[in-house]
């Protein structure tokens, strides 16, 4: 059963040529028939150039040292979603969208492929990982979350997440999923306790700025309502980080 609805792209208004790169990763579980997904039914032209579909029959996944549904990861999403594990953890095949892309000043490549994701649902697929935010969706959970009327927000795309930071009292608020957009994620250090919600809303601010093409460099300092004194960015980390994966773009709250 179809449930298509044209998924819309954006401008980034606030893009320049760089060399950043997009990175996409999904598995798609299920049992797939033969045929073209109706991916046109979604507004997609089909995968960008440079992000390819593999398929795999899940048993012959399982013996990858990077298999998604088993260590750290696996426990988590059994944890999480138990229905949603399951299904995926029964289904005979799995196909892999992965690649990389030059850094584009509108989101038709995020357009193109979700389509061709929502149609694998329409085909077959009962649920979809994406280890970027360490998400696994079944394919209700999916649709409602990125089949929106004017499109999914950024917010959607993305993990945010708090943890302690060095300080008591104080947290580190951070994403994950950023390297979608081809852009840094961001980090905001020493956060006091009595500002969490303002530092949630603005650390969606800031991926959304960045969703739009914005990029941040080296010392740009930041003002923000509640943080007297404002921020200075900082970037660093890298594909290798293993609190990102990424580069990201950091802020470190005021004393």
């Amino acid at each position: 059963m179809s449930h298509a609805m044209i998924i819309p792209a954006w401008q980034r208004p606030h893009w320049q040529p760089s060399e950043e790169e997009i990175l996409l990763q999904f598995f798609v579980f299920g049992r797939f028939g033969e045929g073209r997904p109706p991916m046109q039914d979604y507004g997609s032209d089909g995968l960008p150039h440079g992000v390819t579909l593999t398929s795999y029959q899940h048993n012959a996944l399982r013996q990858w040292e990077g298999y998604p549904l088993q260590g750290s990861l696996g426990r988590m999403l059994k944890a999480d979603v138990p229905d949603a594990y399951r299904a995926a953890l029964d289904a005979p095949q799995v196909l892999v969208v992965r690649g990389r892309i030059k850094d584009s000043q509108a989101t038709g490549y995020l357009r193109d492929t979700f389509g061709v994701l929502a149609s694998l649902l329409d085909t077959g697929g009962v649920a979809i990982l994406d280890p970027q935010i360490a998400s696994l969706f079944d394919a209700d959970a999916w649709r409602r979350r990125y089949l929106v009327r004017d499109g999914a927000p950024t917010r959607a795309h993305l993990l945010i997440m708090r943890d302690g930071d060095e300080q008591p009292g104080r947290s580190w608020v951070h994403t994950r999923g950023m390297r979608k957009f081809g852009r840094p994620d961001v980090s905001l250090r020493n956060v006091p306790d009595r500002d969490l919600d303002r530092a949630g809303a603005l650390c969606e601010r800031l991926a959304d700025l960045q969703a739009l093409g914005a990029h941040f460099v080296e010392g740009q300092p930041l003002e923000a309502e509640g943080v007297p004194g404002g921020m200075v960015a900082k970037l660093g980390g890298g594909q290798d980080d293993p609190g990102f994966n990424n580069t990201y773009v950091e802020f470190h709250w005021p004393v």
